[in-house]
């Protein structure tokens, strides 16, 4: 080579900038993809997970800033939405304790779920989306989409969930939720009752005794797409698209960098 003909070590031959910059470049490339996969709404340790995942190369999360931000690649942040309560009605609704006290850290699948309402706008429309998570496996269990903020919305997603799980299991069974209308209601608190369901809420006003589900509606937003939709249909067909790919394609930290049903048979359940 020139630089052993010439004496010369490699490090004096080239310019360190130049090596660097060839190297950013090639990194560059390789998280661009993956970034322009996800619509520019993942962050720094999603995109490493995936390219780990995918391409089986080991990048560090700091280099991925870096990368990010020397070549202007953007992550969209989501706007945070005030989600209006409905009104009780004393007679038709009633409370009950926190059972959870925010043990959210569960060992086995279908012991704990937490459920929750969010609003989600489209074509200058709203639609509503009711969704059940489990707090061990992180599975999207079951989930109801409506543009009607009704009683049917969180009833129907309840039914769901618990059509999946055997009857043996429905009574070791925990949901959580927060106060809200449709929890105090009094058909949502018979369908728990009549299967044996340990029914538990948050306390008054705090969110963050119900924060897993709360971030999961974060995180759903940060990928849904409904520009093509028309109609509560196309919502929904497109709710169920990203779901499915929170549950079976989207690895998470937490869960030894598995998505959630992959989780869920890693522990053999």
């Amino acid at each position: 080579m020139l630089t052993s003909a010439l004496e010369l070590p490699r490090s004096s031959f080239y310019h360190k900038s130049d090596v660097q910059n060839k190297r950013d470049l090639e990194t560059y490339q390789i998280v661009k993809e993956y970034h322009i996969k996800a619509k520019g709404k993942s962050g720094i340790r999603q995109l490493k997970m995936q390219i780990e995942r995918s391409e089986g190369l080991i990048l560090n999360h700091k280099r991925i800033a870096r990368i990010k931000r020397k070549f202007k690649l953007e992550t969209m942040i989501r706007r945070k939405n005030k989600y209006r309560f409905f009104a009780k009605k004393k007679h038709e609704h009633e409370t009950c304790k926190n059972v959870l006290q925010r043990n959210f850290s569960q060992s086995k699948p279908d012991q704990v779920y937490s459920m929750d309402i969010t609003e989600v706008r489209y074509n200058k429309k709203k639609a509503y989306i009711a969704a059940i998570k489990d707090l061990c496996s992180k599975e999207v269990i079951a989930k109801s989409v409506s543009n009607r903020i009704n009683i049917e919305l969180t009833n129907s997603a309840v039914d769901k969930a618990i059509k999946k799980l055997p009857e043996s299991k429905r009574k070791s069974l925990m949901i959580h939720t927060d106060q809200g209308f449709h929890f105090t209601h009094i058909s949502y608190r018979e369908r728990l009752q009549k299967e044996g369901i340990t029914q538990s809420m948050s306390r008054k006003g705090n969110c963050l005794d119900n924060a897993p589900i709360e971030s999961f509606f974060g995180t759903l937003k940060d990928h849904l797409d409904f520009t093509d939709c028309k109609n509560i249909k196309d919502v929904e067909k497109e709710v169920t698209k990203q779901i499915n790919y929170y549950n079976h394609r989207r690895p998470q930290l937490g869960l030894k960098k598995m998505p959630p049903s992959e989780y869920r048979r890693h522990l053999n359940f």
